[in-house]
């Protein structure tokens, strides 16, 4: 449908007019005030012809959220929030332009639906409608942030009215890779902070503090945990597209294509953020996010050829090499004993009555709250107590040791059967074997360089749910960087569809 302009409106003269008010105004005030406002309508007016660029900007400063509720408290909206708004006006304004707002057919659009309704569903009988509205909106949030990297991913041209066109121009694979440097460099924005926290800065939160000299690794969040998490989702995508990029060379290298300066420029940009990354993430000190990031490297090796029993010889070797290692004790003691003391303080059962000591504290800790998720589910089988009421309903399942709440159960499968029931959780796992699925079915499919993206998000998603074990990741914005990432999933499926249509 089309949207008629006012001829008038788009007469230069107004336009000049409009210039030398808003000159005359800037002129009057302070330097640095107006300095402040040039960029800032210069930037949204670049969001306006590229909502892109917004959105990355969006995936930098939503990590800061913890840092501004602790500066101006968790009831105001967070500037990352405040911008997404504008980013999504700044879509739909796009779509005014080209005479359509496109909803791009992806396969997360129905089970997505279907978990946000069963999470809907779930707060008929909840302590706090508030407190489950709030978590809707998030994945509302997610799934608008997927829909236009979707739609604006496939598309360069902001006036083009025919979406089948868009893969006819030669640069569309170019949107590719800018998705995945916005998404590289905002991890790198975190993980930055998180190595000058570690051993640059030179002090911190005592009980942070590890080997007697360094404080672990947490950015802007405040904790340890989802800041490792971050920076392990974060490394996979890089070492996927890292692969991607080197299978690529060696692919056209062998029929005699060389390599551009902007290839060789991309491969090096996807090194360093690998390193960087891979070296917050162990500075985090997160046992979580370490056996996360190990199962990724599992599925990375795995998944690598495209003949299935090399990956299983590939990953066999590997982990011949890390016993080796481990018997003769070439690795890290640090390293190993973080690990061997979560194992030898893990348990299954009640937790009441266990000796806490500094050293189990933390462990212990989660497993009470995976005891008072278990009561909720229980009590609350089908139901649950109310997507994101979690929290509300703690009172009345907290251990005698443990009476205040962490705002989740430390593992996010048990947080989901404990808030939405039995239909929650399924509606949850299958949108997620949905996501799994699309990827093999695209490793399959896509060639070099694009299936190396692809790699490293079944990477990236494998570091989420098994860290999803100990944790809930779903905090501090990341939100919207999965909601992005489920974008870049969903423009490789339309890229390979379109082109093989």
């Amino acid at each position: 449908m089309g949207v008629h302009i006012d001829e008038r409106i788009r007469n230069p003269f107004w336009f000049a007019v409009l210039a030398l008010l808003l000159g005359i105004l800037i002129s009057s005030l302070p330097v640095t005030v107006a300095g402040v406002i040039v960029a800032g309508v210069g930037f949204l007016l670049l969001m306006l012809i590229q909502p892109l660029v917004g959105l990355g900007l969006v995936l930098i400063i939503g990590p800061f959220g913890a840092l501004e509720s602790l500066s101006f408290g968790p009831s105001l909206p967070k500037s990352g929030q405040l911008l997404f708004i504008l980013v999504v006006g700044a879509w739909l304004s796009y779509g005014v332009l080209r005479h359509r707002i496109n909803i791009p057919r992806t396969a997360i659009n129905l089970p997505l639906v279907v978990f946000l309704g069963a999470a809907a569903f779930s707060l008929v009988d909840s302590t706090s409608l508030w407190a489950g509205f709030k978590e809707i909106v998030k994945w509302i949030g997610l799934g608008t942030a997927m829909l236009i990297v979707a739609d604006l991913g496939t598309s360069w041209n902001p006036l083009e009215t025919d979406a089948r066109l868009w893969h006819r121009d030669r640069r569309s694979g170019i949107s590719v890779r800018w998705l995945v440097a916005i998404l590289l460099v905002a991890g790198l924005s975190q993980a930055f902070i998180g190595i000058w926290q570690f051993g640059l800065r030179g002090d911190g939160p005592d009980h942070f503090m590890i080997l007697d000299r360094f404080f672990r690794a947490f950015g802007t969040f405040q904790q340890p945990n989802p800041f490792g998490g971050y920076m392990g989702i974060t490394a996979g995508l890089a070492l996927g597209a890292t692969f991607g990029a080197i299978m690529d060379w060696h692919t056209k290298n062998k029929v005699g294509k060389s390599w551009k300066i902007e290839d060789w420029s991309w491969l090096f940009f996807l090194v360093t953020c690998s390193l960087i990354l891979s070296i917050a993430l162990l500075m985090s000190w997160s046992r979580g996010a370490w056996i996360g990031f190990a199962a990724a490297i599992v599925v990375l090796a795995l998944f690598l050829p495209k003949r299935r029993w090399v990956g299983l010889i590939i990953l066999l070797t590997g982990f011949l090499l890390f016993l080796l290692l481990y018997q003769f004790n070439l690795l890290p003691a640090s390293v190993t004993g973080r690990l061997s003391n979560f194992t030898a303080d893990l348990r299954i059962g009640d937790v009441r009555g266990v000796h806490i000591t500094e050293e189990n504290f933390s462990v212990i800790e989660r497993l009470a709250h995976w005891q008072a998720g278990v009561g909720m589910a229980q009590d609350n089988l089908w139901l649950g107590v109310g997507f994101g009421n979690y929290e509300p309903a703690y009172d009345d399942y907290a251990l005698l040791n443990w009476p205040h709440p962490l705002g989740h159960a430390h593992n996010y499968y048990l947080n989901i059967l404990a808030e939405t029931g039995i239909f929650g959780l399924m509606a949850y796992l299958v949108l997620w074997a949905v996501i799994f699925v699309q990827l093999i079915r695209l490793l399959r499919r896509l060639s070099w360089p694009d299936r190396g993206i692809a790699l490293g998000l079944l990477a990236a998603w494998t570091a989420l749910s098994i860290h999803h074990l100990f944790d809930k990741l779903y905090v501090n914005n990341l939100y919207l960087f999965m909601g992005v990432m489920l974008g870049l999933q969903q423009v490789l499926a339309l890229k390979y569809d379109h082109l093989n249509s």
